[in-house]
Formats: structure tokens, C-alpha cells, sequence
């Protein structure tokens, strides 16, 4: 009898779901073309909310306010919070089976999240829970905010990316990213909760500059100016320019959402380089994997290096860890300690942290590609290991693993690294070094040939070095690191091509070869475009820069603009004496510096094809 009524109800509850999906199915066949305007219009509210959800949010966390004021904020966010669950609603309802299909499994989990958002809103806190730790955590305001701040970055991301249908160049969409995060960053440094006393538009638009473009230069001192949301913005602005706003939203929006225009997957593809379409997903996971990953075991292991020699408490050094190790990982250079890594508990104390952030520091400047490269090798590596216990066929042995340019960048950074921290030692050994143990001037001989390539650490202070070990420190600062890397200057790559351009031109070859390969004219002639642009450019910026500070000595400000325009963040001591328009002409240098000079000139010009005459060849005398 039971079960004969159970069994009718759900008949009737069947029959009741299929004839309201007829019905909806049957509303949408009639009144498409309205469904799709209220699509539209549901979408830029929901784009709408979530911009002013983030500025709300920012606003409650960057200032203090009255009862009243935080009362009508918290209001605003509640209009925003109802406007995402009605556009979900919606979505489910009208279009279930594209929702269904493209959304990934984490998405339904920030919905479903979002919905329980809801619950404050209709029940106040129960006398008796059932789970308290449960009821806590869904009635506090960490829960509701993390909740809507998260889902209102997916939405923004996704609009974005959808937005990039629109025919825009690669370069300049990078480019304007970055412009874009700079002037936010800028924005939110000046929040009054950012910083213990204020500072001027000129000194936050040069931290945030600096911070986005990964280089370290900074006007003010970190530790004494900006208090812990204010390092904490910065320490996001790194992230974002160490991976690229472009990055963090096309993963966002294709890993959470998974539905984008052709033409979108098509730019992002040759944003982050991916090798296909099919690899564009997996390559911006194994970005971020490797990214995240690398940073955690960083910070794990500066932590366990400085615990409890610091004299900080447990959280500071717990902060101090994941600062450093983010800023070390993406080549920025920024500390939250005084006097950054020469402070004398590291400097005579504690030498595991210059092999932790010269690890770093490597790992980051050594290219997203050679890594990858380094994954497609192990995974085949693995794949035959599993195919030959299974005693299936493991096919031709593959003699290539590693690619021409995997060979080139890492022959040629690790012996300028080497013969980096040789110069230095034998250079500073009576000089900056001098009164070290052997140890200590090995390890700080190191840290010194890895972090002038564009990670703006100082452990010992470079107005100390000689004139001789300075003209190193400049060497290693133009070259800068690997390409698709956090490091700065003309990249490894195309120093490597010149100087294998130079070998066959001096030994008479006729082409240019390496590792049994020969290196296409294409990339080296974007090789000698890359390096002359380089010297005009610091001609241009060390030039100007010694007009506008005439009172300052010309050595160090040929130092600071190297330094800015190849995104390093060394300084011989007058970054914080430079002047407000000083400080903005080399805010357009770290920006250069960071976006490449050559990219953003092919953006901009008009880019013609060779015609169908041929115009005869004729010489250059060059001698």
C-alpha cells in the first residue's frame, strides 16, 4: 500500500516536471527573440552587479565607516547578491542544457555556495543548530563576502574574454590589461586602510606600476608604509603581473565557465602561447599549477628557515613567508621586512633563505615554455613506463625530448649565471664580501648573479660595488631571463641568437645552427630587432632622466633607468629622491619594459604583407 503511494506521487511528479519542460520548451520556441534580448539584458545586469560588487567590497575593507555608511553598503551588496541568484535562476530555467553542458563542476559549487548566501538573508541564526561550526560559517560575513567576491570575479573574467570576440590585437589587449590593473592598483594603494600615513598619487601610481610590471623599484619604504591590506593588495598586484591579467581571466572564465567564442580561444591562445587550441586549457592549468605550487613549497621552506629567528610572531613570519616567496617566484623584488634581505638577522644568520630565493627566483626566470616543455617530456616518460608494464607497444623511442629552444635557454642561463657568481665572488672578495666567512661570500656570490637578472633582491648594498662589478650587475640586467618568463631585460633567447648569429657570421656559415638545428631568419632578425630596440630605448630613458635630476649623481641614475626599463628593481639608493615627473617617466619604462617594446609596436603599426613584385637585392657596406 505504502509503496503504491509512493509510487504515484512520483508518477505525478514526473508527469508534472515533463509537462512544465513542454511548457518552457514550447515558451522558447515562441518568444526566442524576446528571451534573447532579457538574456542579454540579464547578463550586463549581472556583469553590472559584480563590478559594483567588487568596488563595494573594496570600499567596506578599504576604508572606515560610519554604522550608517557600512549599513547602506551592506545593502548594495545584498541588491548585487539578489541579482546574481536571479540570473542564475534564469539561466537554469531558459537555457538548462547549454548551462548543463558547459558549466564545470566547480562553478556549480560557487552557485550552489551563492544561493546559501541566501540563507542570513531569510532565517535569522538559530537558537539550537544542528551544526554549529556549519552555522558559523554560513552566517559570517567572511562567508558571504568570499562567496560574492569570487563569484563576481568569474563573472567579470567571463565578460571579458567574451568581449575579446571583437577583431583586437594580442598586443594591445596584453597591453591594456596591464594599463587597466596599474591604474586599479594605483586607485586602491591611496585607500586609506592601504597605508599607516598617506602618500601621494605619484608614489602609489609608481608602487603599483612597479608591482604590475614585476620590477621592485619603490619610492617608499614597504614595511613602514603599508599596513597588512595594503600589503596584501600588493602582494596581489604582483601575482597579476607575474602571471598577466589576460592569464587570470581566460582561466577563470574557461576553466570555471568553459563557454567561449572560437575567436576568443583563438586569442588567448597566442596570448599565453599556447600550441593549439586543444592545449590552451591544459596549458593555462599547468601555468597555474606550477605556479601555485612552486610558491607554496617556497614559502613552506622560508618558514621553516626563519621560524623563530626572526623575533616576528608566528603570523608575521607566517605573511613574511608567502610574500617573499611570491615576490621571489615572480621576480619583483618587494619585502616586508626593514631593510628587506640585508637585514642583518639574514644577512649573518640565516643563509638558507638566498638558496631558497635563488631557487625561486630561477624557477620563475627561466621560462613558462622550457617548463612545459620539462612536463610533455615527463608525462611521455611515464606514459611508456605504464605502457611497458602493461606489455603494451611503447613505439619509437623519441631522441628529441628536449626542443631547440629548451637547449638554447638553458645552456646559455646557466652559464651566465655561473660565470655571473664567479665575477662577483673574485671581484667582491675584498670588498662587499670582505669579513664574510667562505660560506657566506659563496652564498651571497650566488644570490647576486641570480637576482640582478630581474628579481631587484639586495643583500649587500650595490653602491658598494666596485665600478668593475657593477658593469657585471648591468650585464646580467640587460640580458634578463627566459622569455614567457616573471624576469625582465632582452631575455636569454635573444641574447643567444645573436651571439649564434656572431659565431656564423664570423666562421662564414651560411646559415644559423644550434643543437643540430637551424634557427629560422625570422627569429633572428626579431633577435637584432629586440637588442637595438633595447639601446635606443635606454639612450632615450637614462638621457632624459639625467635632465630632469640634474642634482643627483649620473651614475645612479644610469643605474635606476637600466633598472626600470628592464623590470629589475636594483637601485643605488635615489628612487626615493626622484621627483613626481621622474617618477612617472619611469613608470612608462617598467611598462615598456614588461609589455615588450617590439610587441607593442607591431600592435600599433599597420602591418603589410610583401606585395607581389620582388624589387632587387643590393648591398649595405658593413664593416
Amino acid at each position: 500500500m505504502a509503496m503504491s503511494f509512493v509510487n504515484s506521487i512520483l508518477l505525478r511528479t514526473n508527469r508534472c516536471l515533463t509537462i512544465a519542460g513542454v511548457a518552457v520548451a514550447r515558451f522558447r520556441v515562441h518568444r526566442a527573440g524576446a528571451l534573447r534580448v532579457s538574456g542579454v539584458i540579464v547578463s550586463v545586469l549581472t556583469f553590472m552587479a559584480a563590478v559594483m560588487c567588487v568596488v563595494g567590497i573594496v570600499v567596506l575593507a578599504g576604508y572606515d565607516h560610519t554604522l550608517e555608511y557600512k549599513t547602506e553598503l551592506k545593502y548594495v551588496l545584498m541588491c548585487c547578491q539578489l541579482i546574481f541568484v536571479t540570473g542564475m535562476v534564469y539561466k537554469l530555467v531558459f537555457d538548462f542544457n547549454r548551462i548543463f553542458r558547459s558549466k564545470k563542476l566547480i562553478k556549480w559549487i560557487l552557485d550552489i555556495a551563492m544561493v546559501v548566501t541566501l540563507v542570513p538573508l531569510l532565517w535569522r541564526y538559530p537558537d539550537n543548530p544542528w551544526m554549529p561550526w556549519l552555522a558559523d560559517v554560513v552566517y559570517s560575513g567572511w562567508f558571504m563576502y568570499g562567496v560574492l567576491l569570487s563569484y563576481s570575479v568569474i563573472v567579470i573574467s567571463y565578460g571579458m574574454i567574451r568581449a575579446i570576440g571583437k577583431r583586437t590585437n594580442p598586443s594591445l589587449l596584453l597591453s591594456g590589461s596591464f594599463i587597466l590593473i596599474i591604474l586599479v592598483g594605483s586607485l586602491l594603494l591611496l585607500l586609506p586602510r592601504c597605508t599607516y600615513v598617506p602618500i601621494g598619487y605619484s608614489d602609489a601610481l609608481f608602487v603599483s606600476t612597479s608591482a604590475v610590471c614585476i620590477t621592485g623599484l619603490t619610492p617608499v619604504d614597504i614595511y613602514s608604509t603599508f599596513t597588512p591590506f595594503g600589503q596584501l593588495i600588493l602582494l596581489i598586484l604582483v601575482q597579476i603581473g607575474c602571471l598577466g591579467l589576460m592569464t587570470f581571466t581566460s582561466f577563470f572564465a574557461l576553466f570555471f565557465s568553459g563557454d567561449t567564442s572560437i575567436y576568443s580561444q583563438l586569442m588567448l591562445k597566442d596570448i599565453v602561447y599556447s600550441r593549439s587550441m586543444s592545449a590552451l586549457i591544459p596549458t593555462l592549468r599547468y601555468i597555474f599549477a606550477f605556479t601555485v605550487t612552486v610558491e607554496a613549497v617556497g614559502a613552506l621552506l622560508v618558514y621553516v628557515s626563519v621560524s623563530g629567528t626572526t623575533g616576528m610572531t608566528y603570523v608575521d613570519e607566517l605573511w613574511f613567508s608567502v610574500f617573499h616567496s611570491v615576490s621571489a617566484f615572480s621576480n619583483a623584488g618587494f619585502s616586508v621586512v626593514t631593510h628587506g634581505l640585508s637585514n642583518p638577522v639574514f644577512l649573518y644568520g640565516n643563509l638558507s633563505v638566498y638558496w631558497i630565493t635563488t631557487f625561486l627566483v630561477i624557477a620563475g626566470a627561466i621560462g613558462f615554455p622550457i617548463l612545459v616543455n620539462f612536463k610533455d617530456t615527463l608525462m611521455r616518460h611515464i606514459s611508456r613506463f605504464f605502457r611497458r608494464v602493461r606489455h603494451k607497444p611503447v613505439g619509437a623511442r623519441i631522441i628529441h625530448n628536449y626542443n631547440m629552444n629548451t637547449r638554447v635557454v638553458l645552456a646559455t642561463f646557466f652559464l651566465l649565471f655561473a660565470a655571473g657568481g664567479v665575477l662577483f665572488f673574485v671581484l667582491e672578495y675584498n670588498n662587499s664580501l670582505s669579513g664574510m666567512s667562505l660560506a657566506e661570500k659563496v652564498t651571497q656570490a650566488v644570490f647576486n648573479s641570480a637576482t640582478p637578472r630581474s628579481a631587484g633582491f639586495s643583500s649587500v648594498n650595490p653602491s658598494g660595488f666596485l665600478p668593475s662589478t657593477l658593469i657585471v650587475v648591468m650585464f646580467l640586467m640587460w640580458i634578463g631571463g627566459g622569455s614567457q618568463s616573471t624576469a625582465g631585460g632582452i631575455k636569454v633567447n635573444t641574447f643567444a641568437a645573436i651571439c649564434l648569429n656572431l659565431r656564423s657570421i664570423v666562421t662564414g656559415r651560411s646559415s644559423v645552427t644550434a643543437f643540430s638545428r637551424t634557427i629560422s631568419v625570422g627569429s633572428i632578425r626579431r633577435a637584432n630587432a629586440v637588442v637595438a630596440i633595447s639601446l635606443l630605448s635606454y639612450f632615450f630613458y637614462a638621457t632624459v632622466l639625467v635632465i630632469m635630476e640634474p642634482e643627483l649623481p649620473t651614475k645612479d641614475l644610469l643605474f635606476e633607468a637600466l633598472s626600470a626599463l628592464f623590470t629589475v628593481g636594483s637601485s643605488l639608493g635615489v628612487t626615493s629622491k626622484l621627483s613626481p615627473e621622474s617618477e612617472i617617466l619611469l613608470c612608462t619604462a617598467m611598462f615598456l619594459g614588461r609589455v615588450g617594446i617590439i610587441s607593442l609596436l607591431t600592435g600599433i603599426a599597420r602591418q603589410k604583407r610583401n606585395g607581389g613584385a620582388r624589387f632587387p637585392n643590393d648591398v649595405i657596406i658593413i664593416s
